[in-house]
């Protein structure tokens, strides 16, 4: 059974273009190449001390990653999720703001005094501050989850370079990979050349 054709070759189809590429060696190869060339011109535009974080090995895991288009889709996938979540950040970062104008409004509306007024915007400016930054530090720490889940789910992906990390030199260097990755799916593979 296991040697049985999964097409009959006497049938009408054309069994010469049902070849899986991912199972001819030399398309691997030539694929490989492609990818590891354009990710060491990538590379080298990089700032110098960037460059000399980034391995050659590294380089090279991250070309045998992107061999099967998986990565590709995830990456897109990660990308579209942290738009919308940055999008929705937004918003509730607007709403909270115009909470605090209205509110102000409320209290102009109610007070005849000047000064009253005054004093209770005073206190409205710092009340609003502090409420304001503690939302900042909120979305801020969403944020960072987020940036932990693109790392826990690219590295379950099997992508070189990326781990769990809170390291800002670390997260640029995984940032740059992600671009790398980006403008990789930009540019067509041509098998024939």
């Amino acid at each position: 059974m296991e040697n049985t054709p999964i097409v009959d070759e006497n049938s009408d189809i054309p069994t010469d273009n049902l070849v899986d590429p991912f199972s001819n060696q030399e398309y691997l190869q030539r694929k490989l190449y492609f990818l590891l060339e354009h990710l060491k011109k990538m590379h080298n535009d990089l700032p110098e001390q960037y460059q000399m974080r980034i391995s050659y090995d590294l380089l090279a895991g991250l070309a045998n990653s992107l061999l099967n288009d998986t990565i590709f889709e995830i990456v897109k996938g990660l990308m579209e999720i942290q738009h919308v979540t940055e999008a929705h950040l937004m918003q509730v970062r607007e709403k909270v703001e115009n909470d605090h104008q209205l509110e102000v409004k409320q209290w102009e509306t109610k007070i005849q005094d000047p000064e009253e007024l005054e004093h209770i915007i005073a206190l409205m400016k710092i009340k609003h501050g502090k409420n304001m930054k503690e939302t900042d530090m909120k979305l801020v720490q969403h944020l960072d989850q987020k940036v932990k889940d693109q790392q826990s789910t690219l590295e379950k992906a099997g992508v070189p370079g990326f781990y769990i990390t809170d390291n800002p030199k670390e997260i640029k260097i995984q940032m740059y990979l992600l671009d790398f990755i980006l403008r990789l799916s930009r540019i067509k593979f041509e098998s024939h050349k």
